[in-house]
Order: structure tokens, then C-alpha cells, then sequence
């Protein structure tokens, strides 16, 4: 009686601070007049001294390895001998064959190192407490100068301020004045990265963050951004294939995704003492290529209200109701594959938890997270070919965290009932839960499992205006099928951020079908009426005719270890009749030109998706080639064939070798060796290509299915790539605003849209006439106001 009662209370509060602030109201006293540099940096020193760090006053890398000393002693609750200590310092501290990424290895994955004492046994020695992260020490020191190693003091480098974990550099914050762009913190950071990191014993080789200021904008980022950068700045040798540089910088925000630019604030929210150890010790995840990435606050708030509601749910016994899951709303292209890794990480390191099951709902989506989660953690992502490998996996105590399908996992429960793995406490999380976890399976899973948290992730939830008709009436929306909304983070937010790139679209009108519109015209003659052979020759030349621009071909940049010129792109086309058409259309057009002028262009489909959905949802395509008519097959087969002969391949339609097909085919649109992939369906959700930059459509696209394909299009890669481009050769403005507006808000048009260049042009035409009057060239300007 008493437990039923005490349910019916919400829960407040939950003691574990939050590590990114729930709503930030800025300080009205801040400052916004003139203050140099030094200004800047003292006011700042003494935010951080008015928050409990220590000021210390360290002058030379003598005082820098004492004052380390001192705090590894004191957190190890340990007194070296001066032997002992030259022995750990020279070994397992400041090594000569360590560089940054040995270095940020140590910090992120070997924290705990081993000293070999006088007498000749070992004791551990704990560089960061990942436990308790309050007993970490934190100091502030500023102006550290550091000689360049090319003799006399002039030629020093000086550090603006510089926060000491337990006597470790691990946070550098490089100051400019106000007025000036924080690119250019950035690239002085660069320089020490050159000059100075490395002089001495290397210990500012262990910074894990940056963080750039001009007092009115603020931004941070990992160590890896920089190294990236400087990489791609040198031509040196990486491995990595993306471009990070000053793109990749992050704001920091609060819970409702409100921008904290100001140096005070920053200062208040993200250097709050169990905020910045959180980040450090939490929310970094550092990658099997050794790239170390940074959360950004969405995806920590994200995270943490996952296992806020695993740990309420646990204490509550509310586990297998509606009440302990949720789910999370994150725009396609904000990185929800690194906030459900670091959920399901975290959460299979809660003691309540038996397993983290994170179910992905299609072979080629399964493919690629595997691929991303495995990066976030070598060996994590236990994938599965066969129901009997997933009862493997499930049995064995050892993996906390599986990847599986759904379709994989309904079968296991089909044929397994009563099996023992459901009544452990199961964390069920489903990345892009559409309508396919809607259906009987959804009700399967959630009948076998007794005691489990179901979380699902999602760029484009189903709401009541876009659920369609058909299936459960109690299954129809995200809301009923995965409980609360626990975050938001919408297209607008991210293209605010800067996370995602804008579209600018462009509607082609090649020629009107008589009335389209008209209702009493079948959908299939519409479809016919818009493949008229003259059409298609008019839309194809199109394309050929503007594929150079659009795709930005007289521009080069660096992509991996080579030299490549513009991106790529997708053409979503309405069935597979289309998309044969349209395929042979380009190869008659592009016969005449010399291969060298030629685009190469692939097609792949499995089968015919119902045309145009209610919900505007985008059938999922498998891999089920059998599916196909027979006309549909031999056409599919030669086109594979052109794409054995353009690449030295040898794919074809049975089963196992289309699914390499897809996979070869998807590698080589992000390695931009592929101009073009004509598709019905597929690559059109969960397909990530930093490299595509334009989606041609010829296609009825709406609501979740239109963001999801517009949304190919706009991943940042660099400074070339500035929006995504749509080219739509069907009147899709309704269709478009009515989604921006659905899954942005009704404002969000202005942001996610660019609009037409004289628009832009009358703007700044009357921003400038108003200051020309104000401030007439050639006259004094008095003030510092003014």
C-alpha cells in the first residue's frame, strides 16, 4: 500500500549533478566594454579562484614537475623517494618516444599507472580518479612561458592560462581581445603546437581540451581537432579521413540548447568544477584510430537523462513499464551514434544492469554502426550473423553491450521462450526508431522481457500529424511506443550550432504534366506522364549541364591522403522503373564523351517500395534481390556489371555478393571515387557521406522521409562545403516548409533555408546606406561606443 502510494509522487530532484547547467539566465552585469587582453585574462583567473581552483604561480618547467609531484603525492596518498620519482616521471610520465597521442592515451584509457619502488615491489599510481572525480585537484596558473628551444627569452612562447588536473596540463584556455575572431586563438594554438608543446619534458602535450575566447564568443575543443588541423595545414601523413579543423569546434550550451558564448558564463557553466571532470573523465571518447572526440552538451544531456531514468526506474520498480524509457529527438547528422555509445557504455557500467542491447533495424545501417561503435571501442560492438551467435552472446556474462537487428532479435524470442536472459534487467536502445519498432515486433520484445528500460533515438519522430493510418492505434506515434521525449535537439538548433550545414533548394520546372494535380489521376499515370521520354532527356541533360557546379568541381581539398576535386551526389528517383530509365538516359547522353569527362554514375535498389507512403515515411530497402522482377533483375545485373568494369569488381545480384555490392558502393561515395548513386529508397536514411554535397530529386518526398533524404546532403567536411544542395525537379515547396516547420519549428525556414543571393544583397545594401550616413568615410569616430 505504502509503495503504491509513494508512486504516484514525481521525483523532484535527482542528487547527481548535471553536468551541463538545465537553463543558463545571463549575468545582465557582464561585461561588454572595451578590456584588452591581460584584462580579460585576469578577470577570467578570478572566476576560476572564486570557484575553488587553486592559483598557483609557476614560472619554469622546474616548478611545473614539483607542483606535479606535490598533487599526484597528495591524490595517491603516497611520498616518493627522490629515486622513485625521477624513475616514474622519466618512465611513465614524460617518456621520450610520447607524443599526443600516447599522451591522451594515458589520460583516457591508463590512467592508473605502475611504480616500480626502491625496495622492488609496485604500487599503482592514479594519474585522474575516474571514481571519484572530486578528489582530483584542480589549479589555475597564467603567462607560462616556455623558451622555444632556439636559445635567449625573446624567442618564448607564453601561455594565457592553463588549468593543472593533479599537477597535469589538461585544459588550456588561449585569450584574445574583444572585437578580435577567435580563429585567431585557434591558430595561435596551432603555433605552440609547432613551437613549444613538445619542449621540455612534453607535459603540455597532455592538454585534452582547448578552449578559445575574444570574452564574447567562446568555443572548445579536443586536442585531436588541433592535431588535425595542423596535419592538414602540413600535408603530414593521417589516418583519418575527415577534415578537422576550425569546423569542428563546439559551443557550449545549456540543457535547453541556448548558446553560452560569454567568457563569464562559460566560465560559470562548463569550468564548474563537476562539469569540466565530467567532460574530461566521461563525455570524451577516444576512437581506435586514437582521434580523441569531445561531447557536445546535447549529447551530454542526452546521455545523462538516459541514465538518470535507468537509475529512477530501478529505485521506483518501474523497469518493463512505458514509464522507465523514452526517447531522444537529435537531428539526423548531430552524432547520435556517439550519444547511444556512450548511453549504452555508460549504462552497461551500472551495477543494476545486466546488458545493453542496442538494436539498429536494417543490414547496411547494422554495417555501419557496427563499424562507428567498434571505433568508439575495439571488440564493444558484438555483432551477430546468425540467431544463434546473438543466444551466444546473451548467455555470456562477459558482453555487457551487443549490437543486434531487430529482425535478429524477434527471431531469438520467437524461438527461445521463457529463456532466463528475460528476467535480467535489459537496457533495450534503438537507434532511428521508426515506424518498424511500431509494429508486432515491438509488442514481442516488450511481452518476453520482464525487467528492461527501452530508450529509442530518432532525427524524425512520428507525431500525431504524421503517423498515417494503418497498424496498432496504441503503437502509432514515438511518444507511445517509447515513452517521454527526453531530449530535444532539432535541425534548427543544429544548423544555429553550426553542427550541420543549411540547404539551398532549387526548384527545376523541366516541364509540367498536364494536371498533376488533378485527384482523378491516378498516381501510377502521374508516375508514367513525369517519365515521358522527353522529360527524362531534359532532367538528365539538366543535371549533366550543372553537375560541375553544384558539386563545386573547380575546387580541391584534401580528403584523407588524397587530393580530391568538389563532392558527390545522390538522385532519388520514384521507383525502379525510374531509376532504370534514368540510368540508361545517362548513359546514351554521356556516350559521345571521352571517359576522362565522363560521370561515373551507380545504381542499386533491391525492390519496389510502396511509391508514395501516407506518413511519408521511406520504406526501408534490403538486401532481398529475389524480391525482384525478373525485368527489374537483368537490368540491375548489367548495371552492376558497368560497375564491375569501372572499378575491377565482380558483384552481382545473388545474395551475398549484392550485400558486398552495397558495402563497396558505400565506401566509395564516401571516398568520392563515385559521382553519382541513382537510388529508389536506399542510402536516402541513416547514410552518412561527408563527401555529398547535392541530392537531385525526382521523386514525391514529405515530412520524416523528406529530412531524412534533404539531410544526405549537409554534414560538414570543410570550409569548401558550405550547404547542402537540393535540386528538385517536382514542386516540393509545400511539402518542404510543411516539414521544416514540423520537425524545426514554424520559424526555423529562415535558418535551415538559404534564401534566394538578392534577398541577401538588398540586406546588406541597407545595413551599409544606414552606416555610410551614420559614419561618413574620411570623419573622425570619437568614441570607443561608437
Amino acid at each position: 500500500m505504502i509503495e503504491a502510494q509513494a508512486r504516484k509522487y514525481d521525483t523532484i530532484a535527482v542528487s547527481n549533478e548535471s553536468t551541463v547547467v538545465s537553463v543558463y539566465d545571463a549575468d545582465p552585469s557582464k561585461e561588454t566594454s572595451y578590456q584588452s587582453e591581460a584584462q580579460l585574462e585576469r578577470e577570467f583567473v578570478r572566476l576560476l579562484e572564486g570557484q575553488a581552483y587553486e592559483y598557483v604561480e609557476l614560472t619554469s618547467e622546474e616548478h611545473l614537475v614539483t607542483n606535479l609531484r606535490t598533487q599526484l603525492e597528495a591524490l595517491n596518498r603516497f611520498t616518493f623517494s627522490d629515486e622513485e620519482w625521477q624513475r616514474f616521471f622519466k618512465e611513465r610520465i614524460a617518456s621520450t618516444g610520447d607524443g599526443i597521442v600516447e599522451k591522451t592515451v594515458r589520460i583516457q584509457e591508463d590512467h592508473v599507472q605502475l611504480l616500480t619502488r626502491d625496495d622492488g615491489t609496485t604500487k599503482n599510481i592514479t594519474l585522474l580518479d575516474k571514481q571519484n572525480i572530486h578528489n582530483n585537484r584542480l589549479q589555475v596558473i597564467n603567462q607560462y612561458a616556455v623558451d622555444r628551444g632556439e636559445g635567449g627569452a625573446s624567442f618564448s612562447n607564453r601561455y594565457d592560462v592553463t588549468v593543472l588536473v593533479n599537477g597535469l596540463p589538461m585544459v588550456h584556455i588561449e585569450l584574445k581581445r574583444r572585437g578580435v575572431p577567435i580563429r585567431e586563438a585557434f591558430n595561435q594554438i596551432d603555433r605552440y603546437q609547432r613551437d613549444s608543446f613538445w619542449a621540455g619534458s612534453g607535459l603540455f602535450e597532455y592538454v585534452q581540451l582547448f578552449v578559445i575566447s575574444n570574452g564574447t564568443q567562446t568555443k572548445y575543443y579536443s586536442n585531436t581537432t588541433r592535431r588535425q588541423h595542423v596535419a592538414d595545414a602540413t600535408g603530414a601523413k593521417k589516418k583519418s579521413k575527415t577534415s578537422n579543423s576550425f569546423e569542428f569546434t563546439s559551443w557550449w550550451a545549456d540543457a535547453q540548447n541556448k548558446p553560452i558564448l560569454d567568457l563569464t558564463a562559460f566560465g560559470k557553466t562548463f569550468f564548474a568544477k563537476h562539469s569540466l571532470l565530467n567532460i574530461l573523465t566521461r563525455y570524451c571518447v577516444l576512437t581506435s584510430d586514437r582521434l580523441l572526440l569531445v561531447m557536445r552538451p546535447y549529447q551530454i544531456v542526452a546521455t545523462e537523462k538516459i541514465l538518470q531514468k535507468i537509475d529512477i526506474s530501478t529505485n521506483y520498480k518501474t523497469l518493463g513499464s512505458q514509464e522507465a524509457g523514452g526517447y531522444v529527438w537529435h537531428t539526423t547528422g548531430s552524432g547520435k551514434t556517439l550519444t547511444s555509445f556512450k548511453a549504452a557504455q555508460l549504462a552497461s557500467r551500472l551495477e543494476s544492469v545486466d546488458k545493453v542491447l542496442f538494436v539498429v533495424d536494417r543490414k547496411d545501417l547494422d554495417y555501419q554502426t557496427m563499424k562507428e561503435y567498434d571505433r568508439f571501442e575495439k571488440g564493444s560492438a558484438n555483432s551477430n550473423n546468425s540467431t544463434a551467435v546473438l543466444k551466444r552472446q546473451l548467455e555470456d556474462p562477459s558482453k555487457r553491450i551487443i549490437i543486434t537487428t531487430i529482425q535478429k532479435l524477434s527471431t531469438f524470442i520467437a524461438k527461445n521462450k521463457g529463456h532466463e536472459i528475460y528476467s535480467g534487467h535489459i537496457v533495450l536502445i534503438f537507434d532511428e526508431c521508426h515506424r518498424s519498432q511500431f509494429g508486432d515486433m515491438h509488442t514481442a520484445i516488450t511481452k518476453a522481457f520482464k525487467r528492461y528500460n527501452l530508450f529509442g533515438f530518432t532525427g524524425t519522430p512520428i507525431f500525431a500529424e504524421n503517423s498515417g493510418s494503418g497498424g496498432n492505434p496504441q503503437l502509432k506515434t514515438t511518444a507511445q511506443a517509447f515513452g517521454e521525449k527526453l531530449h530535444t535537439y532539432t535541425i534548427k538548433d543544429a544548423i544555429t550550432d553550426q553542427n550541420v550545414l543549411p540547404f539551398r533548394i532549387d526548384y527545376v520546372n523541366t516541364m509540367k504534366v498536364g494536371s498533376v494535380i488533378d485527384k482523378q489521376v491516378s498516381s501510377i499515370d502521374t508516375e508514367n506522364a513525369l517519365l515521358s521520354p522527353v522529360r527524362v532527356s531534359q532532367v538528365a541533360s539538366y543535371i549533366l549541364e550543372h553537375f560541375d557546379q553544384k558539386t563545386k568541381r573547380s575546387v580541391g581539398y584534401a580528403l584523407g591522403e588524397k587530393r580530391v576535386r568538389g563532392f558527390n551526389s545522390l538522385f532519388a528517383t520514384a521507383s525502379i522503373s525510374a531509376a532504370r530509365t534514368y540510368y540508361n538516359e545517362f548513359k546514351r547522353q554521356q556516350a559521345e564523351l571521352t571517359a576522362d569527362r565522363r560521370l561515373k554514375i551507380a545504381t542499386i535498389f533491391s525492390y519496389a517500395p510502396n511509391p508514395d507512403s501516407e506518413d511519408g515515411v521511406l520504406e526501408e530497402e534490403g538486401f532481398e534481390t529475389e524480391n525482384l522482377s525478373g525485368d527489374a533483375r537483368s537490368f540491375l545485373e548489367t548495371a552492376i556489371a558497368d560497375y564491375n568494369q569501372m572499378f575491377g569488381t565482380s558483384y552481382d545480384t545473388s545474395s551475398d555478393s549484392f550485400q558486398n555490392y552495397y558495402k563497396d558502393l558505400s565506401l566509395r561515395l564516401k571516398n568520392r571515387d563515385l559521382d553519382m548513386a541513382i537510388v529508389v529508397n536506399m542510402f536516402l536514411t541513416g547514410f552518412d557521406a561527408t563527401t555529398m554535397n547535392t541530392l537531385w530529386v525526382d521523386k514525391n518526398l514529405r515530412s520524416h522521409g523528406l529530412i531524412q533524404a534533404y539531410s544526405r546532403t549537409n554534414r560538414i567536411l570543410n570550409s569548401v562545403k558550405t550547404y547542402g544542395n537540393i535540386v528538385n525537379f517536382r514542386d516540393l515547396e509545400e511539402a518542404t516548409n510543411d516539414a521544416i516547420a514540423l520537425f524545426g519549428n514554424k520559424d526555423a525556414a529562415g535558418i535551415v533555408l538559404l534564401r534566394p543571393y538578392g534577398e541577401y544583397y538588398d540586406e546588406y545594401a541597407e545595413k551599409t546606406s544606414a552606416l555610410l550616413e551614420k559614419f561618413v568615410p574620411g570623419q573622425h569616430i570619437d568614441s570607443e561606443s561608437a
